[in-house]
């Protein structure tokens, strides 16, 4: 059984980095795609990121092009999403999950995946 687990939050100020991972056992993490969501307070999950299989294809959110960046090393079974110039706004917990299969869905809709980790806050305030 697929299980993921997703470290690296924290709080930084606006402006500031963060590295998210995500680790992955249980299963080879090879034959999946992963995507990566997040929810603020009384919003609904967003989809944030997600990656292929082999990290040849990645899809963002609009909100986070050109800010967040999805890579993924099967060798080590962990993906990760760095985050640079946090707004405010990215504040919410985060949460890995994995697609059921080697390439991302066409919408990053957190129903088309399944595994999801337990979630890792990040806070981003002055």
């Amino acid at each position: 059984q697929l299980k993921l687990a997703e470290s690296g939050g924290g709080s930084v100020q606006p402006g500031g980095s963060l590295r998210l991972s995500c680790a992955a056992s249980g299963f080879t993490l090879d034959y999946f795609a992963i995507g990566w969501f997040r929810q603020a307070p009384g919003q609904e999950r967003e989809g944030v990121s997600c990656i292929s299989s082999g990290g040849g294809s990645t899809d963002y959110a609009d909100s986070v092009k050109g800010r967040f960046t999805v890579s993924r090393d099967n060798a080590k079974m962990t993906v990760y999403l760095q985050m640079n110039s946090l707004k405010p706004e990215d504040a919410a917990v985060y949460y890995c999950a994995a697609h059921s299969f080697d390439s991302c869905p066409g919408a990053l809709r957190s129903d088309y995946f399944t595994a999801w980790g337990q979630g890792t806050q990040v806070t981003v305030s002055s």
